[in-house]
């Protein structure tokens, strides 16, 4: 089965979603999650596992901030989960840097190397569907 079609958001969803990226690019990965959250609480549609996998990814890198390899592990491979059935680029996101990523700071974690997972860092999420 192929990727769902890209998201038909309004306006002010679009909004929404550029606010949750410049949370994201900022590191405030808490933030993120709710605002991404609020938005993806009002969707309907196939997908929602990708808004879904967003928000995984920023509790993520909010785990990692605070310690919680546990939970930063835990999120990690429930988003790249919910990613595998999209494209390496999907709705002007980088999948393909967000899955290496995840994949960087769960090798990090495997060796108990909480710095290594930590310096993986994550990448820049860019949003250019404001049009």
């Amino acid at each position: 089965m192929g990727a769902p079609p890209e998201p038909e958001l309004d306006e002010d969803e679009r909004r929404q979603l550029a606010r949750g990226v410049d949370e994201f690019n900022c590191g405030f990965y808490f933030e993120c999650h709710d605002t991404i959250e609020d938005l993806w609480a009002g969707l309907r549609g196939p997908w929602r596992d990708f808004f879904q996998g967003l928000i995984q990814v920023s509790v993520a890198f909010y785990h990692l901030g605070n310690g919680n390899l546990a939970g930063a592990e835990s999120m990690s491979r429930r988003a790249l989960k919910r990613f595998e059935r999209y494209p390496d680029r999907y709705f002007g996101f980088d999948l393909a840097a967000q899955r290496g990523a995840l994949r960087l700071l769960l090798e990090g974690i495997a060796r108990g190397d909480a710095e290594a997972a930590a310096s993986a860092g994550p990448p820049r999420w860019t949003f250019d569907r404001l049009d």
